[in-house]
């Protein structure tokens, strides 16, 4: 329950996607004009084949440029994972990419092994390429009471489907308040997560989670939420699938029988939001 969409799940029932639409009015991103050393990053020759295949549905041009990201910003991306956006981020931003992950050491032994391997994981993909990922930095942190960098020293921070697996863990407080910290007055939180028709318990196990729930969570660690966007909605997207977001691709965790079903949805409907610290 560590990274992005690492907590197992269980099928939970949720509104169907036309509620969701009336609970979530679409809001237009706003004209930005992208880096042009983004579009060099994602064109790059080192993305794996099966990450830029996913580009059709995780929109990294218009989102990045949503959430205002430019060449000589600090940026701390929460919690990798396998390293989807970083292969992207870090050889853009070069000594401003910085990728926060869970340390090891500040759990008990007996639940050491899973964030070890996400560490290892990441470790190696930086070192697989270091014309790449060699200016990467790499800050560990106590998810109890996680210290990001220096404060007031990030641009902006990132995070990539993670809130539900906080929520649950009963730390998703604590984390909006360390990315309160750690960025500058005026820095951007962006926040990208599966999206619920409505309000979910902090014990739900599939993957989605209220937008509504995401804003209250960051509004009170101070933040102001600046914009929303429908960059990475999916109306196809029901919600109420038997393992919870994990049935959809690219986990496909589902009957073979039932692969053209799924392939046909798609990946999960999400949120979109930029918030600012005044």
């Amino acid at each position: 329950m560590l990274c992005a969409c690492a907590a197992t799940p269980a099928g939970e029932s949720a509104a169907n996607a036309d509620a969701a639409a009336q609970s979530t009015p679409p809001v237009a991103m706003s004209m930005r004009a992208p880096d042009p050393l983004l579009d060099q990053a994602l064109a790059g020759a080192w993305r794996s084949p099966e990450n830029v295949a996913r580009d059709v549905h995780r929109h990294p041009r218009e989102t990045l440029t949503f959430f205002g990201i430019e060449t000589g910003r600090t940026v701390v991306e929460i919690t990798p994972g396998g390293g989807w956006y970083a292969e992207i981020l870090a050889p853009w931003l070069r000594t401003g990419y910085v990728a926060a992950i869970p340390d090891p050491m500040a759990y008990p032994e007996d639940r050491r092994d899973y964030p070890a391997r996400a560490k290892a994981g990441l470790d190696t993909l930086f070192a697989s390429k270091p014309e790449q990922y060699g200016d990467a930095r790499v800050v560990a942190y106590d998810p109890a009471a996680p210290v990001f960098g220096p404060a007031g020293s990030a641009d902006a921070v990132l995070t990539f489907r993670n809130v539900h697996n906080w929520r649950s863990a009963g730390i998703a407080g604590a984390m909006f308040k360390g990315f309160f910290d750690v960025l500058k007055p005026g820095g951007v939180l962006g926040v990208v997560e599966h999206r619920a028709a409505g309000d979910v318990a902090d014990e739900d196990r599939s993957g989605y989670v209220g937008q509504d729930q995401v804003i209250a969570l960051a509004e009170a660690a101070g933040f102001r939420l600046d914009e929303a966007s429908e960059i990475n909605a999916n109306p196809r997207d029901t919600r109420d699938h038997p393992n919870g977001v994990w049935t959809l691709p690219p986990t496909n965790r589902h009957d073979a029988e039932d692969r053209q079903q799924y392939q046909a949805i798609g990946e999960s409907d999400r949120m979109t939001l930029r918030f600012i610290k005044p």
